[in-house]
């Protein structure tokens, strides 16, 4: 077949190339277009055509380059477009799973213990976290050689910004107590309240003991209140939130703020009382403290102590949750594990 043969029989090739797939497009742009292709070795045999026809055979390898150079933009633009159409949001298809969040094991628990004593009339009181040494320790009772002024237990603060709220040096609240001192300088008795937050000590961080942690901690100011309503109380929150068969003991113990006082242990949620590993085989795990407010408490918030009497109580919310879950390393609760905290997807009431 001679040159103008080739040329002409490649031109009809061209003119009716189809492709579907960009790699069958790559393939005969090389062919037709590419360094190596059929075009430059036409324009190379140049030579070997007679002077007299080369002008009729370069117009002819002319309209194969354009045949193949209208064949590779017609179909690269329709492959593009059908990529575009491949990946198009069809509106009628049915969406993604979008998994809801939960709430923090944390925040579960303390708002099932908020939801127990605001049944039981106890109203809601907060209080900031940096806190003065008068509310955090002077007005609850803490002489001034106690062991949780020491540096080893309580964070200090130097700066003091607001000298309307706070009154001398300032700590990271040591417990949420101390929002039981503000409650009782602004309101007159009768009043309950509960005062869940944060709270920070200088300690370790280990499996049992964090930096910070959260807590609750109530009390009740009236005439004759007495350590029986307190019992009460407590055995009713236990009841609440462990389950109606929980039976509560109460150990005497000591805290500045408190007289009598005392440590209160629940039956066994895992052994039903019967003594296990987590329990050391007593039957008991402590939850809280509590006791009767100190008279002196009440003077320095300017209650007659002659008049009326109270009881508080403080827990640590995530004692109560490690209890609840059977979680025995209290880091996990601050290190926000997206495959822990998916766990409680459901749980919060």
């Amino acid at each position: 077949m001679s040159l103008f043969g080739e040329v002409e029989s490649l031109i009809s090739e061209a003119k009716g190339f189809s492709a579907s797939s960009k790699e069958e497009l790559e393939q005969f742009r090389l062919r037709f277009l590419g360094k190596k292709g059929v075009l430059n070795d036409f324009f190379a045999r140049l030579k070997e055509v007679e002077p007299t026809e080369r002008k009729a055979f370069g117009q002819l390898v002319n309209e194969l380059k354009q045949a193949a150079e209208e064949k590779v933009a017609l179909f690269r633009e329709q492959l593009e477009e059908q990529v575009v159409a491949d990946t198009a949001i069809d509106p009628t298809l049915p969406g993604n799973p979008v998994l809801a969040g939960s709430r923090h094991p944390i925040m579960i628990v303390r708002n099932q213990m908020l939801s127990i004593f605001n049944r039981m009339g106890f109203s809601i009181a907060y209080g900031p976290e940096m806190e003065d040494d008068f509310h955090n320790f002077t007005a609850l009772n803490f002489p001034p050689e106690h062991p949780a002024r020491d540096m080893q237990d309580t964070f200090f603060i130097d700066d003091n910004p607001d000298q309307t709220l706070y009154n001398g040096p300032l700590t990271l609240r040591t417990h949420t107590t101390s929002v039981q001192v503000r409650v009782m300088e602004k309101l007159k008795p009768p009043f309950r309240a509960v005062s869940p937050g944060r709270v920070y000590r200088n300690e370790a961080i280990s499996a049992r003991a964090h930096c910070f942690f959260h807590q609750v901690d109530g009390f009740y100011v009236d005439e004759k209140v007495s350590f029986a309503d307190l019992k009460q109380t407590l055995l009713t929150f236990a009841k609440e939130m462990f389950g109606a068969d929980t039976a509560i003991r109460l150990r005497p113990s000591y805290f500045p703020f408190t007289e009598p006082s005392a440590e209160v242990d629940i039956s066994c949620t895992l052994c039903g009382g019967k003594g296990c590993n987590v329990c050391k085989y007593t039957g008991w795990l402590e939850i809280l403290g509590c006791g009767m407010i100190d008279p002196n408490v009440l003077e320095n918030c300017n209650i007659d102590s002659n008049k009326y009497s109270g009881f508080a109580f403080g827990m640590g919310v995530e004692r109560v949750v490690m209890l609840k879950y059977g979680i025995k390393d209290l880091r996990i609760l601050s290190e926000n594990d997206v495959r822990f905290l998916s766990s409680f997807r459901g749980k919060e009431e």
